[in-house]
């Protein structure tokens, strides 16, 4: 890319970039309790979460097909299905119309297509798990395996989540920015990092082998921690929220070694550097750095790179597939 001017701040945008499409961790599984309606946000607007009697959880439009009442405000879980609170009609999880107390006949269109509109959703590591795409298109890739997670022998779950001010792309990025370890984290050196762009994932190796990890979309990232045979796992799940707001969840686990053990401890030193909370380390985790460089920058669709920097165009690239949009920056 060569670069004949550099713009200035009235012509940045701090995220000028659609939603993208992908897999999306929406909420903790244990915090959607059997029977509860939710209101949340994301991908740019409201919807409704909720949990049938059978444990299946639907993510909807929150408006009903009927008149438009607001199914988060008053409806309730009947069975398996969401009830509006206008006129009782029910709407399962893949938002067909499953009842309409007074009619006789089931309208037309419902007979034969779902109505309210609901997201694909799975379950897995405790997580629930949407699909998204702007254009109603069913999901393109699978959600990854971790074996880590289903293992027997491990930590229990250690979480932790985070509302950052920026796009989702732009928090990506710093995955393969190698140079900002350096300057913003203090590490003693720039590490040296590869990357990989393969259809819908992309990979890094960041330390020879340090940290390795892999990108499922834009959505969910699982990175793993190395070292002398031991591995602590990061399972990042970032969701956005709207154009400018991202909220960043993380899910870090390990073998569960015996209390005293080095690898018990290599293992905890593992997940403390990750956060940037490791004793005898000068090294800030992201929460007090990075932070404050997302919520307040602009994003650059020219920047002005050099020899020195990671394959920031490289995966700017990669990324742009996920927007539907004709008109998305790269």
């Amino acid at each position: 890319m060569t670069i004949e001017r550099i713009q200035t701040s009235k012509e940045l945008e701090r995220c000028p970039f659609p939603i993208p499409y992908g897999w999306f961790m929406i909420e903790e599984s244990a915090k959607l309790p059997v029977g509860e309606i939710r209101n949340i946000q994301a991908f740019d607007q409201e919807w409704v979460l909720f949990r049938g009697e059978s444990g299946k959880v639907g993510l909807s439009d929150p408006f009903c097909p009927h008149l438009g009442a607001h199914l988060g405000h008053g409806g309730v879980v009947d069975g398996d299905n969401i009830r509006c609170p206008f006129h009782h009609w029910e709407f399962d999880a893949d938002g067909w119309c499953k009842a309409i107390p007074y009619a006789k006949i089931m309208p037309g269109l419902a007979r034969k297509r779902p109505v309210l509109r609901t997201l694909p959703v799975e379950e897995r590591y405790g997580a629930i798990f949407a699909w998204y795409h702007p254009d109603g298109v069913d999901p393109l890739f699978p959600l990854p395996t971790v074996p880590e997670f289903e293992a027997d022998d491990r930590i229990e779950t250690r979480r932790g989540q985070w509302n950052i001010g920026t796009a989702i792309q732009e928090i990506g990025e710093n995955g393969v920015d190698y140079a900002h370890l350096r300057f913003l984290h203090g590490s003693p050196i720039i590490p040296e990092g590869v990357a990989k762009a393969d259809d819908y994932k992309f990979s890094v190796d960041i330390g020879d082998g340090f940290i390795t990890g892999e990108h499922h979309g834009p959505g969910i990232q699982v990175m793993r921690f190395n070292k002398d045979g031991v591995t602590m796992v990061m399972f990042s799940t970032p969701l956005p929220v709207d154009r400018e707001m991202t909220l960043s969840r993380m899910a870090f686990t390990f073998r569960d070694y015996a209390e005293g053990s080095t690898e018990r401890g290599i293992a905890e030193h593992l997940y403390a550097h990750s956060i940037g909370a490791a004793e005898g380390e000068e090294s800030a985790g992201f929460e007090s750095v990075d932070l404050i460089v997302w919520d307040n920058k602009k994003y650059r669709p020219q920047p002005l790179l050099c020899d020195g920097d990671g394959p920031i165009l490289m995966w700017r690239e990669w990324f742009a597939q996920f927007y539907a949009s004709e008109n998305a920056a790269a």
